[in-house]
C-alpha cells in the first residue's frame, strides 16, 4: 500500500500584473494559511516520507511554511516538472518514481484534482488552496498505478483545520434593530444552532482548540438565552432543554480547561524547558483521552436526538408565542432582581471565601449579561461594564483550575520535578490571591448604572 498526498499550494497574490505565473508569491492569506496546513499535514502523516514541490515562488513558500523543523533536508526536493497544470504529466512523473511508500507533492490545480479524479471513484469536487487530499494507493510500485482503483483517506481544506480561515465563511447573525427582544429570541437561538453545527466537524477533527471554544460559546449562549426566558416568563416548559444544554457545555469543560492550561505553560513555566516538555506531555496526553470522549458523545445518538429536539422547539409556534409575550420592561425587572442577589452574595464575600464562591458569582454575572442582551439597545453601557468585569472572574476562574490541574499533578507524579512543580504552584497561589483582591475591591454592582 502506498500512500499520497496531493497538496495545493497557499493562496497566491495578484498584485502585481508585471510577475509572470511562476514568480507569483503568496498574499497574507497564503502566509497565514501555512501554519494550520503543517499542523494538519502533520496529524494526517504527510511527513513520513518524501516530500516533492514544483518550483513556483508560491509552491516552494508554500513547503517552507509547513516544513517541519526535524524533516530530513534529504528527503526534500524541488521539481520543475511539478510546476504543471496537466494531471496527466504529473501521472508520467509519479508512475516514474523510485519505490517509496509515502510521499508528499506540493503543487497546481488542475493538475492535483485531476489526478485525484483519475485514481478515485469518487473524488473531491474541488482542491481550494492550501487544501490537501491523502490518497491510499493499492500497488507496490508506482509504476502499476491504475484508474480508479485507489481510496481516499482524508480530504481537508482550510475551512475545517482552522477557525481563522473557517469565520471567514461564517453566517453573520442578521441585524435587529433592538425594539422587538421577543420576535429576536427565535432568530438568535436559530443562529446560535447554525453555528453549533458548522463547527461540530472542526471540534470533532481537533486541531484548532477555537473550534471547541466557539462550540461551547455557543452551546451557553442558547443556554443562557432559554434559562433568561424561562426565568422572565415564569414558563418551565424550556428546562428539559436548557439540562440538555448544559449537559452538552459540561462534557467540554475539562477538554477546554486542558487546551487553556496547554497553551499557558510556556509562560508560566518561564525558561524552564524540562518542566514544561513534562507538563506538556502529561496534559497532552489528557487532552487527547477527552477529545476521544467528547468525539464519541458528538456522534452519539443521545446528543444528535437532542439537538434536534432544541431544534424542533425553537421553531415551534409554542415557542414563538412564549418568546413573543416578553417586553424590554419584564427583562428589566429580571436584571435588577439578578443584580439584587449578585450584590448580597458580593457583601458576604471575604479573602477567606472559598474558590467556589467566586466562580458562583462569575456565573451571576453571566447571568445578568445574557439577559441583558435580549435586549441589547437597552443596556450598551452596562454590558461593556459587565463583560470587563466577567473578564476578571474569568481569570480568576483559570487560576484556580491550574492550581487543580498542578495539585492533581504532584500527586499523581511526585517524583518528578518536585521542587519546580512547587514553585509553580506557589506562583500560582500568589497571582490568584491578587486577583482575589481586585474582586473584593470591586464590590457590588450599582443598579443605577448597571
Amino acid at each position: 500500500m502506498k500512500h499520497l498526498f496531493l497538496i495545493r499550494h497557499a493562496k497566491s497574490s495578484w498584485a502585481d500584473e508585471g510577475l509572470n505565473d511562476h514568480e507569483r508569491p503568496l498574499n497574507g492569506r497564503g502566509e497565514a494559511q501555512l501554519a494550520p496546513l503543517g499542523n494538519a499535514l502533520t496529524h494526517a502523516g504527510a511527513f513520513g516520507g518524501r516530500l516533492y514541490a514544483s518550483d513556483a515562488i508560491r509552491a516552494k513558500q508554500t513547503l517552507e511554511g509547513v516544513l517541519p523543523e526535524a524533516f530530513p533536508v534529504q528527503h526534500v526536493q524541488t521539481v520543475p516538472e511539478l510546476y504543471t497544470f496537466d494531471y496527466q504529466r504529473l501521472l508520467q512523473w509519479l508512475q516514474s518514481l523510485e519505490n517509496t511508500d509515502r510521499i508528499a507533492i506540493i503543487g497546481h490545480n488542475p493538475a492535483l484534482i485531476e489526478l485525484a479524479a483519475w485514481l478515485l471513484k469518487h473524488p473531491p469536487a474541488h482542491l481550494p488552496t492550501a487544501s490537501f487530499i491523502h490518497i491510499c494507493v493499492p500497488v507496490t510500485d508506482w509504476h502499476n498505478l491504475k484508474q480508479g482503483k485507489s481510496k481516499l483517506e482524508t480530504f481537508l481544506t482550510p475551512k475545517e483545520f482552522s477557525y481563522q480561515h473557517f469565520a471567514r465563511t461564517l453566517k453573520k447573525r442578521a441585524k435587529t434593530d433592538g425594539t422587538n427582544p421577543g420576535k429576536d429570541i427565535p432568530a438568535a437561538l436559530r443562529h446560535q444552532l447554525t453555528v453549533i453545527h458548522q463547527l461540530e466537524p472542526g471540534v470533532i477533527l481537533g486541531l484548532d482548540n477555537e473550534f471547541l471554544h466557539q462550540y461551547r460559546i455557543a452551546i451557553r449562549r442558547s443556554r443562557a438565552i432559554a434559562e433568561s426566558l424561562q426565568e422572565v416568563t415564569g414558563d418551565r416548559r424550556l428546562s428539559s432543554s436548557t439540562k440538555e444544554l448544559k449537559r452538552h457545555a459540561n462534557a467540554t469543560g475539562r477538554l477546554r480547561d486542558l487546551h487553556v492550561l496547554l497553551e499557558d505553560l510556556p509562560g508560566l513555566c518561564q525558561e524552564n524547558g524540562e518542566l514544561q516538555t513534562t507538563l506538556h506531555t502529561y496534559f497532552g496526553k489528557q487532552a487527547k483521552e477527552e477529545h476521544t470522549r467528547l468525539v464519541k458523545k458528538l456522534k452519539g445518538k443521545r446528543y444528535h436526538d437532542s439537538v434536534n429536539d432544541w431544534h424542533h422547539l425553537i421553531d415551534s409556534r409554542k415557542f414563538h408565542k412564549l418568546a413573543g409575550k416578553l417586553a424590554p420592561k419584564d427583562i428589566r425587572n429580571a436584571v435588577q432582581q439578578r443584580i439584587k442577589q449578585f450584590n448580597t452574595r458580593t457583601a458576604e464575600l471575604m479573602h477567606t471565601s472559598p474558590d467556589e464562591d467566586i466562580h458562583r458569582l462569575r456565573k451571576q454575572l453571566k447571568r445578568i449579561r445574557y439577559l441583558m442582551e435580549l435586549d441589547k439597545a437597552g443596556w450598551k453601557q452596562s454590558l461593556k461594564t459587565l463583560k470587563s468585569r466577567q473578564q476578571l472572574y474569568g481569570n480568576f476562574q483559570d487560576l484556580h483550575v491550574q492550581l487543580e490541574l498542578m495539585k492533581e499533578f504532584r500527586s499523581n507524579a511526585s517524583n518528578v520535578l518536585p521542587a519546580a512543580i512547587n514553585g509553580l504552584i506557589d506562583t500560582l497561589e500568589r497571582k490568584k490571591s491578587a486577583v482575589r483582591k481586585q474582586i473584593l475591591a470591586l464590590g457590588g454592582l450599582d443598579g443605577a448604572q448597571v
